[in-house]
This record gives C-alpha cells, structure tokens and sequence, in this order.
C-alpha cells in the first residue's frame, strides 16, 4: 500500500473520533445559544398601553378562581343559577384612577397596579344585595375590596340587579308551562300557539315604584325579524320572588282590553266576550282537473260567493308547421290540480306564509300527494288603505296599512307555470288573478314564419297565441242567488325573450 493512500485513511479515521466525541461531549447539554430563536416583540410604547388594556381570558378566569375560594360562599354558575343563588354576574377591567396613570405615562411614577371589578349577586344571603369588588393584583390576585358603598353610597338592593340571561329563560319557562296552559282555547284558536310560535320581548324598567320587579312581557310572532310581527298578547311578570315558584302574572293585555290574569282572558274569550277579527272565512280545495276552488266564501260573517273556482286553461296557437298550427290546448283535460308543483318558500311565496300538502289520485290507483302545493299568506299592496294628514287647526295623522289575504297555488302544465291567486281585501273585494310564465312554446322558423310570431333563435320562432282562462262566479251578495257566470280571457303574443305576462 502506498504512503499516500496510508495518510488519506489516517485523516479520515481521526476526523471520524473528532466527530465522534464531539457528539459524546454535547448530548443532554441545552441547545447552544447561537441556535436560531425568534425575536422577542417589543411595545412600541414600553407596554404603557397594557395599563388600558381588557382582561386576557387567563386573568378572567383567576379573577373567577379567587372569588370562589375567598368568599365562603357558594357561587353558582351565572348561566344556571336561580334567583336564591350566589353567582358572578360579570367581570372586567378595573381602569386606574386617571391621576395614578398619569403619573405612570408622564411622569415616570411607578405602574399602578392590575385589577378586575367583579360584580356578585348575592341572593343566598339573608340579605340578597348586589355587591362590586376590586380583585387585584393580576394575574395573580390575593386581594379584594368591596366598593359598592364607596360608588353608590349604600348597599344595592337585591331587586336592582340587571337581569342575566337565565332569568330571561325562567320566566319564557314560566310562561309556557305555567301561564298559556290556563288559556288553552284562547292560546290555540286564537294565537295558534304550537309551544314555539310565540317571542317575548320585554319592557323597561321593571316596575314604577322601588321594590318593584314586575315586567311586562310583549308576545310577537316567533319568525324572523319577529319585532314587526306582534300578536296584541302581553302579559306583566311578577318575578321579585326569589322563589320561582311563586311568580305569577299581576295583568293581562290583548287587543285593547285588560284582563286580571289569562284564567279571566280565557272565560271571557269561551263567552264570546273577545272580539276577533277575522274578516274573510271560506273553505278551499284542490279539483284534480280544474285546480283551486273556492266555497262559502264570507266576508264578516255574511256570505258573499257560493262558489269561485277555475275551471279551464285554453290556449291556441298559430305557426306555419303543422304541429304549431294545429295545437289547442284544453288543460284541464291533463289535469290542473294533478299538475299543481310543489312551492319553494321565499320564492313561488312568502317566506312565512303558510304552505299545504295537496292529495290526489290520478293515473293510479293510489292516492297522491303534492307536498306544500298550497300557500295562504298576508300581503302589504304597498299603499294605504286610508291615510289622512291635518295641518289646519289640529296636527295629527291618521292611516291605516293597506292589506290583503292571498291564497296560491301554481300547476306546470307541459311548459307553461300558471301562478293561481285569489285576493281577499279588507273592502270586501276579491281577486282571481293568474300569472304565466315558464317557458315559451316554439316552432322551427322557416319561410313566412315570422308572421306566427317572433324570431327568440337563429331558427327558433316563438308562436303566436291566445290564452282563454274560464273561472266560475257564483255570487250571493245580499241573499241566494240561483245562477252562475264564468269568462275572461287575456291574450300573449311571445317577444324575443319569452313570454308576455297576462293582465286580467
């Protein structure tokens, strides 16, 4: 072997031992300090701003660990607790007196000190009182000091506490399972209460007298945006008991009238007492052939149509091809109500509205059904009903919401959508009214085509045609009538983007 190639193998032995006892001498030692490490944030103002600054949820969470064990007292979660209970209704930051922080910012006096004001109800003492306390110093407190002299110059009485929000879910217990069962035909008939349909909006202050905790309690339709939906329901609260089971209800408010409790507002409502209005009753059903239909139909108590229904779609059409030119359509011969689609909420009707199944048995021997085929709603027609503004010798306004009861279904018959309405209005007038839409019928363009109808393609023609809609009309105003009419037609010619929309 040669010198040379000797030496190379003694280098690379002797780096291997160097490498060796280099990792020998530095395992379990702490990673050295030229190891790369984040830089530490610094305050731009040297933390001067922390002394502003809110509670980190770790000092809320000590602030609430001190209190419980300092007080000798059994402090309940304020997201559970009962009227008898101790609990911490609220923790934030203690901001230092404006001249200790001054001192701090400008003139290099010492950082005052970190604390949390913590307010406590304490209704598990012989004397239930709400009281503040200053916990300091954080993050790690050994102190507190009852300030509720010092800021309102007396003890705070127990029936001034703001309400938590448990309480709010107290007294919606008590109302649904103590107050609305002692109404129950009021409650059903009249509010068509379900258990869940009803929101309470409460009102303040609670009481006009001190010592007072009662509420009133303001019922409202349980949809979205409920605060414009109220029912005429509201009921005043007595919950100052400290005992749950001894609220109770001191009065009772609907349409005007006060009642002493629900009990009183149930007996005069089953005594025909109440008034409820309720302007137009009818029955309504869906003919598999026909569609809607409407029977007995009253306005305030009194008869006014024996029977409204539809009673046939024709449509005919022109073209210059065989098939345009000799379509008649009847749709009653498909089937109006077979055809009735389901209706999408917030689309084909208001989003509240009520919605109906429709059952039918055609083309099988089984029944049916056309799931919220129906719709029944309330509509604001956008302008008063009636609306006066004085500005001789007395200013006041005076109007009234002009409103109207809508009753809907829509059948797909082949490629036209029939939007079905009936319109009930506060004036005794009623509306049956169709909207169509969906899409166009065509024919291939060719030669003369354009006088059947419009060009919507390159060799599409929208063709002409006439739609006849038939309702039947049986009227009773002011007794019973023997005879019936029907008829009224519209016609659409399609433009270049569809189809017109019929007016009536």
């Amino acid at each position: 072997m040669h010198m040379r190639t000797v030496l190379i193998l003694l280098v690379l032995a002797l780096a291997t031992i160097f490498a060796l006892v280099c990792v020998l001498l530095t395992r379990g030692r702490a990673p050295s300090t030229c190891q790369h490490r984040p830089p530490e944030h610094k305050d731009a103002d040297d933390g001067q701003s922390l002394v502003f600054a809110d509670l980190t949820p770790e000092e809320m969470a000590q602030v609430v660990r001190y209190l419980q064990g300092s007080l000798g007292v059994q402090l309940v979660d304020a997201a559970r607790a009962k009227p008898s209970d101790s609990c911490i209704a609220s923790v934030d930051v203690q901001v230092p007196a404006k001249a200790e922080v001054l001192r701090f910012l400008d003139g290099g006096g010492p950082r005052p000190p970190r604390e949390a004001l913590a307010v406590l109800y304490f209704g598990s003492q012989p004397d239930p009182n709400v009281t503040e306390y200053v916990v300091g110093p954080l993050p790690t407190p050994v102190y507190h000091r009852d300030v509720t002299v010092q800021k309102y110059g007396g003890k705070v009485p127990y029936h001034r506490r703001p309400t938590l929000a448990v309480e709010y879910k107290q007294i919606a217990g008590f109302l649904k399972g103590q107050v609305f069962p002692t109404a129950p035909s009021f409650m059903r008939q009249v509010m068509e209460y379900d258990g869940a349909s009803l929101a309470a909006l409460t009102a303040a202050p609670r009481g006009l007298q001190s010592g007072d905790r009662i509420t009133w309690f303001a019922l409202f339709q349980n949809v979205s945006g409920f605060f414009v939906h109220p029912v005429g329901l509201e009921v005043l609260v007595n919950h100052s008991s400290l005992d749950i089971s001894r609220w109770a209800v001191s009065r009772v408010f609907y349409n005007g009238q006060y009642y002493r409790d629900m009990v009183q507002l149930e007996s005069a409502y089953a005594q025909g007492r109440i008034s409820v209005e309720k302007a137009w009753s009818f029955a309504f059903g869906m003919s598999v052939n026909t569609g809607l239909r409407l029977f007995d139909i009253r306005h305030k108590g009194e008869r006014v149509a024996y029977e409204i229904s539809v009673q046939e779609a024709l449509s005919v059409y022109g073209s210059n091809c065989p098939g345009g030119m000799s379509t008649r359509y009847m749709d009653g011969s498909f089937g109006i109500g077979r055809y009735t689609s389901p209706l999408v909420r917030g689309v084909d009707c208001p989003y509240l509205a009520t919605y109906l199944d429709v059952h039918y048995l055609a083309h099988s021997q089984d029944p049916r059904i056309s799931k919220s085929a129906l719709c029944i709603f309330e509509q604001n027609l956008g302008s008063p009903l009636r609306r006066h503004y004085s500005n001789l010798q007395s200013l006041y306004y005076g109007g009234l919401v002009n409103s109207a009861l809508v009753v809907r279904s829509i059948a797909t018959v082949g490629n036209y959508d029939y939007v079905w309405d009936f319109i009930f209005y506060q004036n005794g007038a009623i509306e049956g009214k169709v909207q169509a839409t969906g899409y166009l019928s065509s024919s291939f363009l060719h030669g003369d085509g354009l006088r059947y109808g419009n060009r919507v393609w390159e060799h599409t023609l929208g063709t002409i045609h006439t739609h006849s809609i038939n309702y039947k009309v049986d009227l009773d105003v002011g007794g019973r009538s023997g005879s019936s009419f029907d008829v009224c037609h519209f016609t659409g010619k399609p433009s270049a983007w569809g189809v017109l929309p019929p007016s009536l």
